[in-house]
């Protein structure tokens, strides 16, 4: 079981407004903030964010309570002029998780009116997750025949291309930057994924490595899967074969 919490800034685009023509400098800094705040306010409570769009994030919020999530929305709103709205969810996979979450804000299932949060929470629930942290391998060697546009270009198809894959499976996918991707997995995404990885090898010739992390917060699950992926590194550059995924 997994429990997720949806941020998302209120009435966006209305606001944007206010601030005239010359406002995309400004929007890029808040947002830049605010995702700054946001992760940092979840991690010290043992949680990950996952940046979906500029004005809304992802929480793997296993563990925490209504009461954390208004400490949360607390600082949140003495620190900025925006408002977000919570949406909280949980489910065996997490894409049922997304969609309970939702639910929640589209039939109005308010856990607390004054700081905007809505959804289900049942903290009597025991909470786990896995986590697949993929990277490309040895992307050093496609600069050599590409420029540094053409290698986004190939990262953002890449991020199509596992988003769409784990879908299917009752996942969600995060781009992490660089050539970094994160996918809150079901038993199901983690049991293909060495099918994945063939799949982008025998088609586009890119080499993924997959480190999986499993635990009961988001923040140690993330830990297990970098450590993963690290020992894949180790193993290859030790001069030994090297699995494609690892897990711990």
């Amino acid at each position: 079981m997994i429990q997720l919490s949806i941020l998302k800034i209120t009435e966006y685009g209305p606001w944007t407004l206010t601030l005239g023509s010359d406002r995309e400098h400004e929007l890029q800094m808040l947002q830049a903030s605010l995702y700054k705040q946001i992760q940092q306010l979840f991690s010290a409570k043992n949680c990950l964010v996952f940046l979906n769009k500029s004005d809304e994030f992802f929480v793997v919020s296993n563990g925490l309570t209504l009461d954390d999530h208004i400490e949360i929305q607390k600082s949140l709103k003495k620190l900025f002029e925006v408002t977000l709205t919570i949406s909280i969810g949980y489910g065996n996979t997490p894409f049922e998780a997304n969609l309970k979450a939702y639910s929640g804000k589209q039939n109005n299932i308010v856990l607390n009116q004054e700081y905007a949060i809505f959804g289900f929470i049942d903290n009597s629930l025991e909470f786990d997750v896995s986590i697949m942290h993929l990277d490309v391998d040895d992307l050093k060697s496609k600069r050599k025949d590409n420029s540094p546009y053409e290698i986004s270009l190939k990262i953002f198809e890449l991020y199509s291309k596992i988003g769409r894959y784990f879908i299917e499976k009752n996942s969600l996918t995060f781009f992490m930057g660089g050539d970094n991707y994160m996918v809150v997995a079901s038993d199901d995404a983690k049991n293909s994924v060495q099918n994945f990885i063939d799949l982008i090898k025998n088609n586009d010739n890119i080499s993924l490595n997959c480190g999986i992390g499993n635990a009961q917060t988001s923040r140690d699950a993330v830990k297990l899967a970098t450590k993963s992926l690290d020992t894949i590194r180790d193993i290859r550059d030790s001069g030994k074969q090297k699995p494609d995924v690892y897990e711990l």
